[in-house]
């Protein structure tokens, strides 16, 4: 993702970063703690058991020694969000209330982006028209009563802002068109429908009751339709669009956020009644998936947000499989998972009519089951426990199931409990059949805790060390004297005047010219005001990993001298090489005085090295 600052004024760049410290910003999606000058905690951006990520208040920066993400507040802003450069400005700067005075329409005025707007105006005036035609006209009468007789209240259809697309085929066609929308567009958004001759548009949704669907920001990027009366499909979402993408889009997140944060805790819903049903009943930490499986884009979208995830599905065969797969998704992402068990094969939205909110928040919600609890009420069903075949099978494949716990304390609860459902069966036993279980686990099972990140592998004590990242003196010379610059103003004058652009890595010769440039401006070191200069993704990784080394921090010009000669080697090493097989070529030709020419050349060169 490019970082290009676009028309955006430094001073307000500079504004926005003085306002938001990096503590703040980082602190409200990640648990830091102190360590000495830093602050770390798990890193928000990728699965980890031991803490790699960083933040250096001094510095303004954080930095993931694991995936290698880092930047300043405004680089960790786009990342946690998703965001693009002007967009994690403007939600900062609004945030600090610092005026948005940069022509920000001018910024973005790419057709794609005005495109982009004028489907979020007409998604808006769309959701307000559906809204007002479900409460004001004759058309929606009848929806409003099949609503009220399902629970809604009118402070509920208002708060989801839900309406009604009557069943015709020109309302919304013709409100956009006096509105001046380009119809085309508008069957781009997913709003309209091309007749089937061709001949012009139509409404996508009729005789349906309208459920608006948010970004994340809370702006109508779709809608969910429910059919009023008899037809199929029942339930239709919008097609995906430049707005919409089911796989991404999480229902409700936008109003649930704060419940969320407030206490660490997502509830999954797999629809958007069970949603507003149970934000009725007081559990308004509940959103949903938009008619599509569980995704790990769903996932990354979360991670920031909460630590556990409470599965909430409905309580027949296909809510309880979609539970099962969620399950490991969950726990890969690292989240504490748990599974609300709904009985009769009701879904939320039944439950809460026959036994009531109360019952569903504290029975069903907070009574939410662990993972291998519910695995095994999931097990269960797929056995004939009135046979004793039956019993000994499933008591057989829970014991395996039991055997994967790493708790022995948690196992133990598991066996007593199946040793007490069934008598016939000794705990004494159970507990040598799962001892026998692991020790097959444990011998296909590879050392370590977190094998797909040897790195951060917390429980493997004879883990294999990665071979150290040898680099060559010249390299290291380098980094070290582009860290110093970083702090130093005297530092880049002293190595600008001896080396400018001699640097024999690239991208260290590109971060030194940045460098130059932005002390040329003025500017006082900043590391975090440097990182928003820089306008792509690699140099800002390298030089947020060399901001992070240790480097003594006053100016001695014998040790940047020292640094200088060994990065200016670097050429004539090259050159003593290419000549010294010249030499061999020389005399595998016979022409012995051409080597010795060569020869004495070397000698000069390695002469000058010394």
């Amino acid at each position: 993702m490019s970082t290009g600052n676009g028309n955006i004024p430094e001073d307000v760049i500079e504004a926005v970063l003085q306002q938001h410290d990096i503590v703040d910003v980082v602190g409200k999606y990640v648990h830091l703690t102190k360590q000495g000058k830093y602050m770390k905690g798990l890193c928000p951006f990728h699965s980890e058991k031991t803490p790699s990520f960083t933040v250096t208040p001094d510095k303004q920066i954080f930095h993931c020694y694991g995936c290698g993400k880092g930047g300043n507040a405004i680089k960790f802003v786009m990342e946690i969000e998703s965001y693009s450069f002007p967009e994690a400005v403007r939600t900062m700067a609004e945030d600090a209330n610092i005026p948005i005075s940069w022509n920000a329409q001018a910024m973005e005025q790419s057709p794609r982006n005005l495109l982009r707007d004028q489907l979020l105006k007409a998604h808006e005036l769309t959701a307000m028209l559906y809204h007002f035609l479900l409460k004001n006209s004759d058309h929606g009468q009848p929806a409003m009563e099949y609503l009220r007789q399902r629970g809604f209240t009118d402070k509920l259809i208002d708060q989801f802002q839900i309406g009604y697309a009557p069943n015709r085929w020109d309302t919304l066609t013709q409100f956009l068109t006096k509105r001046g929308f380009d119809l085309s567009e508008m069957e781009q958004g997913g709003l309209l429908s091309m007749r089937s001759d061709e001949s012009g548009y139509v409404d996508r949704f009729r005789d349906r009751i309208m459920f608006p669907i948010w970004d994340r920001n809370g702006k109508v990027i779709a809608f969910g339709g429910r059919m009023l009366h008899d037809g199929q499909p029942k339930y239709l979402n919008s097609p995906e669009s430049m707005l919409f993408n089911k796989s991404r889009v999480l229902y409700n997140l936008h109003h649930a956020k704060p419940s969320i944060r407030k206490a660490h805790q997502i509830v999954l819903f797999e629809g958007y009644v069970d949603v507003i049903q149970a934000w009725d009943a007081g559990v308004t930490n509940g959103i949903a998936t938009m008619g599509t499986a569980l995704t790990s884009d769903h996932l990354n979208h979360l991670k920031n947000q909460a630590e556990e995830v409470v599965v909430c599905y409905d309580g027949d065969d296909a809510g309880q499989a979609a539970a099962m797969k969620a399950i490991p998704m969950l726990e890969k992402a690292g989240f504490q998972a748990r599974v609300a068990v709904l009985p009769d094969r009701l879904d939320p939205d039944e439950y809460i009519k026959e036994h009531g909110k109360e019952r569903f928040r504290h029975q069903i919600i907070e009574g939410a089951v662990t993972p291998t609890k519910f695995k095994l009420i999931y097990l269960k069903k797929s056995h004939i426990l009135l046979e004793d075949s039956g019993k000994q099978r499933y008591v057989s494949e829970a014991t395996k199931l039991i055997a994967e716990i790493q708790s022995p304390t948690e196992r133990e609860v598991y066996l007593k409990e199946l040793a007490q459902q069934f008598p016939i069966f000794d705990y004494e036993t159970l507990k040598q059949e799962c001892n026998e279980f692991r020790i097959t686990l444990q011998k296909k099972k590879p050392v370590g805790d977190n094998n797909d990140n040897w790195w951060n592998n917390v429980m493997n004590e004879k883990r294999v060390t990665p071979p150290p990242n040898l680099l060559p003196a010249y390299h290291n010379a380098e980094r070290t004297i582009i860290a110093l610059m970083l702090q130093d103003l005297e530092v880049t004058r002293y190595v600008q005047e001896r080396l400018g652009d001699e640097f024999n890595v690239e991208d260290h010769a590109a971060i030194a010219a940045y460098l130059y440039a932005y002390y040329a401006q003025g500017k006082e070191p900043d590391i975090s005001r440097f990182i928003s200069s820089l306008l792509d993704d690699r140099l800002e990784k390298i030089a947020i990993s060399i901001s992070m080394m240790e480097v003594q921090l006053e100016f001695n010009p014998q040790v940047l001298d020292d640094y200088i000669r060994e990065i200016q080697k670097v050429p004539r090493l090259r050159e003593v090489k290419h000549k010294r097989d010249e030499v061999k070529e020389a005399e595998r030709a016979g022409d012995f005085l051409r080597a010795a020419q060569i020869a004495s050349e070397i000698i000069a060169l390695e002469r000058d090295l010394k």
